[in-house]
Formats: structure tokens, sequence, C-alpha cells
């Protein structure tokens, strides 16, 4: 995995990058910015300055309209459908929606991100049960998705999200659904992960969050990114 603990590697790479909705409405014009590998930022903003469609441009769950998004080295607009599987294993995605698979448990759910990457079996829930009880949900490893709340479902979300140890981390308000609590071990849980070399990128609107950890925030203002060097005199007990 070369990207890994190397922060003066460009793991995302904007240049001249556009964005037009279907509607005809702008949301990026000419953005140029590099993201490096082994960092955490923060991805803040108004609601509709554009967060999600910045993670879905970097997954290619958007096109650019014009310009070119590099990650991992590879410009994503040219990557064939059948190239997007692989590509995408390398990363972890946290939705707003959870996307968990209803029919199955919440162990199987987890469990499944490791196995299509070849994991034993065995080693795969061994690990799946370990991480669903640091995120507090022990006593849910057979529940069926349907049966949790919005902040349990969230929290399977980012469990099958980190268990793979991605190298790039996209979540998208990933502590919304959850109390203080939660989210306070939760962030522990990306913290250690980006120490492991996981490059991450969380987009929130938790403007109380973003300052109580020393981390670069990227600001999304009219188009373009603002970055905002981290607040070194804050401590995570002072958010929670």
């Amino acid at each position: 995995m070369p990207y890994q603990r190397r922060p003066n590697v460009e793991i995302i790479k904007f240049e001249g990058v556009g964005l037009q909705y279907s509607t005809g409405q702008a949301v990026f014009y000419e953005l140029n910015y590099s993201l490096f590998a082994g960092t955490f930022y923060f991805l803040t903003g108004p609601s509709g300055a554009g967060k999600t469609s910045l993670l879905k441009l970097i997954y290619r769950g958007f096109k650019a309209s014009g310009g070119r998004v590099s990650v991992f080295g590879r410009d994503v607009n040219s990557l064939s459908a059948a190239e997007l599987p692989s590509f995408r294993q390398r990363m972890g995605l946290v939705f707003q929606d959870c996307r968990l698979i209803d029919h199955l448990s919440v162990i199987d759910n987890v469990a499944l991100a490791l196995k299509i990457t070849g994991t034993d079996t065995r080693r795969a829930y061994t690990y799946a049960a370990e991480l669903l009880h640091w995120v507090g949900l022990g006593d849910h490893l057979h529940n069926l998705s349907f049966q949790l709340s919005d902040g349990q479902k969230q929290r399977v979300a980012i469990a099958r999200a980190v268990i793979t140890r991605p190298l790039l981390l996209l979540a998208d308000e990933p502590t919304g659904n959850l109390d203080a609590h939660s989210a306070h071990r939760l962030m522990s849980l990306f913290e250690e992960l980006n120490k492991m070399g996981t490059s991450i990128v969380l987009a929130t609107h938790n403007q109380a969050l973003v300052s109580a950890f020393p981390y670069i925030e990227l600001q999304l203002h009219q188009g373009r990114i603002q970055a905002k060097p981290p607040v070194q005199n804050r401590r995570p007990s002072d958010y929670y």
C-alpha cells in the first residue's frame, strides 16, 4: 500500500475541476487543490455548498464536467466500469443513508466487506465482532439492519467502512445521528485509523466538532476550497 504514511504524496488532486448539475446549476468552477496521503481533513461549508458532491467526485459517484480528478494517481474519469470496483476497494465510504443490506445481520454486513477482499471467513467474523463491540453494538450482532435505530445503522456503516483499513476514508456527516459519547468513540476510531496511515476526508456541518480536533479544515465557499489550519489549543474534551 504505497500511499500509507507518506504525507508528501498527493492522494487526491483536483485540476481545473468543474461540476454542473443536470439542472444547469454550477457547483464547482476551476477547482484546484491537492490532498496528501496520511492526512486528516474536515470538509465544511453551508448546506448546498457541495460537500457530498465533492466526495462523489473522488469515488467517481459523479463525473466532473471539466478538468481532472486524480485519486491514487489515476484520472478517475478515465476509469472503466470494470475498473471501478477494484478502485473503490481501496476506499472506505460512509454515506448519509448508510446503505446497509437489509436482509443481512449486523455482523454479516460488516464481515462482508472483508470477505470480498479474500479474507478467511472465520477471521472476517472475528474482526467484525471486535469492531462492533468497539462501536457499542456488541449486543446487536445478529439483529437485521432494519431493526436498528438511525444512529445504530450509522455505527454499523462506519464499522463496515473501516474494517478493511482502507487507504482512503470518505465520510459524509458520520456523526450526524450520534449522541456525543458515540461521536467521541467514533472520532477516536478515525484517529487510530489515521495513525495507521489512512487518509481521511470527513464532511460535517458541526463546527464545534471541527474546532475540537487539530486537523485541517477545507471550507467550501462559492465553488472553491479555502484551507484553514488546525486549531492547536483545543482538546476533544472541550467539545464532549
